[in-house]
């Protein structure tokens, strides 16, 4: 598989778009700023003083916020390339692929953070949560897409 113009497009435009779009929706959530949320993503790596370093900590928050959506959406961009399903039934795929950003996040990475515990929801905070991954998914799915995909003939004739 060769990286065309593309692929590349669609990593970038569905990891930073659906990357800054969670970060907005983890503050309504929460009723917090951005700024503190970066700092809480930035605290992934540093701990808890990531609240305390002020735009620094922020900075660096969006930087692996960033980096995470991007490598989340390249993993579903190439995906699709090896499986064109997902590029002709995208919804479906990049919401299933929502529920599984949302397992990972929640029960491997927050876990194995500098935070060392599992999330505890409540079944609002859950659902919330839940339906922020599932746009995640959808959103990076989009940029994944095949627009003008033609359905193998041999498959449904």
């Amino acid at each position: 598989m060769k990286m065309n113009h593309s692929i590349g497009r669609a990593i970038i435009l569905g990891g930073l778009i659906a990357g800054s779009i969670d970060i907005g929706a983890a503050a309504l959530i929460n009723w917090l700023s951005p700024v503190f949320i970066l700092q809480v993503v930035a605290g992934g790596l540093l701990g808890r003083g990531s609240i305390s370093g002020g735009m620094h900590t922020a900075a660096l928050g969006l930087f692996l916020q960033w980096a995470m959506s991007l490598l989340i959406a390249a993993i579903y961009v190439i995906a699709s390339e090896i499986f064109p399903a997902l590029k002709w039934h995208w919804i479906a795929g990049g919401l299933v692929y929502g529920l599984g950003i949302f397992a990972v996040m929640n029960y491997v990475v927050f876990p194995l953070s500098a935070y060392r515990r599992f999330p505890h929801f409540t079944l609002l905070s859950a659902g919330e949560n839940l339906l922020a991954m599932l746009l995640f998914g959808f959103l990076v799915a989009f940029f994944a897409r095949q627009p003008h995909a033609q359905f193998p003939a041999t498959k449904y004739h």
